[in-house]
């Protein structure tokens, strides 16, 4: 079943986080999976939630975006990732 990853970013070095854009796509391709939305405005439409810069992937399945999001292809993207921002991120499997 389809799989959902939806990612809210607080990107905390703009510039160093330039290099995260250039890197990640190789590897989300790599596992089958493809942009849907990749940081365009964003309105909250109900509650409290107020997301930062918002992305959303899809994959063929969860274990295909877990075995991305593990990879060793995703992992210097991951890293700079995990250095230029902070992130929520969760998985869903579409209906």
């Amino acid at each position: 079943m389809t799989a959902y990853v939806i990612v809210d970013i607080e990107v905390t070095d703009p510039a160093g986080y330039e290099a995260y854009k250039k890197l990640a796509p190789a590897a989300v391709k790599l596992f089958g999976g493809k942009y849907l939305a990749r940081g365009g405005p964003n309105e909250t439409l109900e509650g409290d939630w107020h997301a930062n810069r918002l992305v959303i992937l899809e994959f063929p399945t969860v274990a295909q975006a877990e075995t991305w999001l593990e990879s060793p292809e995703y992992a210097p993207a991951r890293a700079l990732r995990h250095k230029y921002a902070r992130t929520n991120m969760v998985v869903v499997e579409g209906g």
